[in-house]
């Protein structure tokens, strides 16, 4: 059975996301390239230039699928929790490291506009074919 080190090794290897929140009562998804995960939960970065990190506050549920192909048809990672914001000025330097591309932005470190939240409670669950028409097995965090 999987576990919540399967899921931090997933996501970090297969950084590219597909994030759902809610906008009134339509459900809003979207790529995104996700941050980093680790034993204290599952990072993103954005911008307050983007509408998802506004939607996010209005209704901090959300649901994050990571996908890896394989073959025909790959595997699938699915996060649902609550979003936390989080201002730190050491993950906000870790963003302008990992990112340099966002100083071509104008962001610095301390710039407002930089967005961390965090999933760190919630489920998750691995999906393939091989598992299709199987219960599915939830792995809580």
């Amino acid at each position: 059975m999987k576990n919540i080190q399967d899921c931090i090794k997933f996501t970090n290897e297969n950084p590219i996301c597909y994030l759902a929140t809610l906008e009134g009562d339509q459900p809003r998804v979207r790529a995104i390239g996700f941050w980093f995960a680790d034993e204290t939960g599952f990072y993103f970065q954005t911008s307050s230039f983007k509408e998802f990190p506004h939607q996010i506050k209005k209704n901090p549920n959300i649901e994050v699928c990571f996908y890896k192909h394989e073959g025909m048809i790959g595997t699938m990672l699915r996060i649902s929790g609550k979003a936390e914001f989080i201002q730190d000025k050491k993950l906000a330097e870790k963003v302008m490291a990992d990112r340099p591309f966002l100083k071509s932005f104008g962001l610095t470190a301390d710039s407002p506009r930089i967005m961390i939240f965090k999933i760190f409670h919630g489920t998750a669950h691995f999906w393939s074919m091989e598992k299709n028409l199987a219960p599915k097995e939830f792995i809580e965090f």
